[in-house]
């Protein structure tokens, strides 16, 4: 009974890691787990920014150009840059607007959002790119 449930949990969810350890993500979600810790450590307002859609649109804007600033350098080849701004553009059209699920009042200047959107982005160019999500390896 237990490797059934290990078995369901690990199909609900996903292992990230970062310098703190590991959590696991729910496998359909697009942020990761630097985000997942911004949602434990700054549990503020209740308000996530999914509801500031033209903040979202904004980040899709800026990513995308430092994709294009950063394939124009020979810091990114043209197939990540592709999928970078395939994904951003997604977030200029107002789609994966739920994948912001970050408190809009947080510690720090921003950067748990700022995170929030680098997931995003790096997880559907991932998958544009045929990955699975969480790959930062491949993309991040």
């Amino acid at each position: 009974m237990q490797a059934a449930q290990a078995a369901a949990k690990q199909a609900l969810t996903r292992a990230e890691h970062d310098f703190l350890g590991e959590k696991q993500i729910p496998a359909q979600a697009y942020w990761g787990v630097h985000t997942a810790r911004a949602l434990e450590n700054f549990p503020i307002s209740g308000t996530p920014i999914s509801a500031m859609p033209d903040l979202i649109r904004a980040f899709g804007f800026v990513k995308k150009a430092a994709a294009r600033a950063n394939a124009d350098l020979g810091a990114l080849d043209r197939k990540r840059t592709a999928a970078i701004i395939l994904a951003c553009n997604e977030l200029i059209a107002g789609h994966y607007k739920e994948q912001f699920v970050v408190d809009v009042i947080q510690g720090g200047a921003g950067t748990s959002t700022n995170m929030n959107a680098n997931e995003v982005i790096a997880n559907i160019a991932l998958e544009k790119l045929g990955f699975e999500k969480g790959r930062y390896d491949v993309l991040h």
